[in-house]
């Protein structure tokens, strides 16, 4: 997924692109429309996501939805991050089994892709949605690259992870969301996707913290 903004620190919370809280409707209401995105993701692709489909599956006005999603790629980047958010949950309820932080992210990242996998077409329209996206969906592409550092920090077993273990962080999300886009566009297969990923996760090793010596 897209890189984080750099710091020493990241915050792993995720905030929604508005600054002003939904109310309880209005998050019934959102949530209404990330699902009616998934259904016909799931069934067409990106081209089957058409907004006044959307809005209509939703039992939204077209103008309301607008006003939550100004665009398809919007709508498709936010219900990524929705997506993985149902991951992550998923993934706390059975947390990876691994011995090593190492192994624990990449047994999370090939879940994670399996997932996806199940359902080609809904992980197709968000991968081009996330090509897609211009300044203008930045806040989208941050949720969704706040969330799957989240999931990854979560299968380390790390709260407060140094900039050299964020860094890595920054490259596992690049290496799994090149892999999303080769194994979509069948230039590389299940196997070779695992390999990437187990490789990558080793700059977790790298990176750890030497313990401190003892006097």
């Amino acid at each position: 997924m897209p890189a984080h903004a750099k710091g020493d620190k990241v915050d792993t919370s995720i905030q929604r692109p508005s600054s002003a809280p939904l109310t309880e409707r209005q998050e019934a209401r959102r949530r209404r429309i990330l699902h009616a995105s998934a259904r016909l993701a799931s069934r067409g692709g990106f081209d089957a996501v058409q907004m006044r489909e959307v809005a209509e599956s939703s039992q939204v006005a077209l103008g309301t939805l607008y006003r939550y999603f100004p665009s398809k790629v919007h709508l498709l980047v936010a219900t990524m991050q929705d997506q993985l958010e149902r991951m992550h949950g998923t993934l706390r309820k059975k947390p990876p089994a691994g011995d090593t932080p190492a192994e624990r992210v990449a047994e999370t990242l090939m879940r994670a892709f399996r997932a996806l996998q199940r359902e080609p077409h809904l992980a197709d329209a968000m991968v081009r949605a996330l090509t897609f996206a211009d300044r203008s969906v930045s806040p989208e592409v941050d949720q969704v690259s706040r969330q799957t550092t989240a999931i990854i920090l979560d299968a380390m077993g790390l709260a407060d992870p140094t900039p050299q273990q964020l860094s890595a962080v920054r490259v596992i999300e690049h290496t799994w969301h090149s892999a999303l886009i080769t194994w979509l566009s069948g230039r590389a297969s299940i196997a070779q996707v695992r390999i990437d990923i187990e490789t990558v996760c080793r700059l977790i090793d790298v990176t750890e913290p030497e313990p401190e010596a003892r006097e």
